[in-house]
């Protein structure tokens, strides 16, 4: 059975998938374009961090920050390299954007990587609405991001 749950930034399980995924986005993506957050920046007050399991199996994590009352910003989504493509992202993002609407969102926003390794993730975001958007909150631009939105009381 497959569960959202809060994170547990005390389970050794959750760390090491975070490692990994901020590991990977910086050796895929140019030196300072890469804005995954750590551990210590996925425990900020503005942030909600969730895992999803299948039984006692990690299979990815994601996260919510909220940047304004209206505004928020999908951060670390990541699925365990060898359990992607069975729907644990698709699950996530969905259960982020719900969370969004439930806080009163209007926008969602997130910034992703434009190399070839990202691809993946970018077809998930325009599969559930997103559409290409400029820099938003402190970013600025920067050929190796690709910044998207969605509208949430359109969608």
């Amino acid at each position: 059975m497959v569960r959202i749950t809060q994170g547990d930034f005390g389970d050794p399980r959750v760390v090491d998938l975070l490692h990994t995924h901020l590991t990977s986005a910086r050796a895929e993506t140019a030196p300072g374009s890469a804005h995954a957050l750590d551990l210590a920046g996925l425990q900020s007050p503005d942030i909600s961090f969730w895992t999803i399991w299948h039984d006692e199996t990690l299979l990815g994590v994601g996260a919510l920050k909220r940047l304004s009352p209206d505004h928020g910003e999908v951060k670390s989504m990541h699925t365990a390299r060898s359990l992607r493509r069975r729907g644990a992202g698709r699950a996530m993002l969905d259960h982020i954007i719900a969370t969004a609407r439930a806080r009163g969102m209007s926008r969602l926003s997130l910034e992703t990587g434009s190399w070839d390794y990202f691809r993946p993730a970018r077809e998930l975001y325009r599969s559930r609405g997103f559409v290409e958007c400029p820099p938003f909150a402190d970013y600025v631009p920067d050929p190796n991001s690709v910044f998207m939105t969605l509208d949430l009381e359109k969608s």
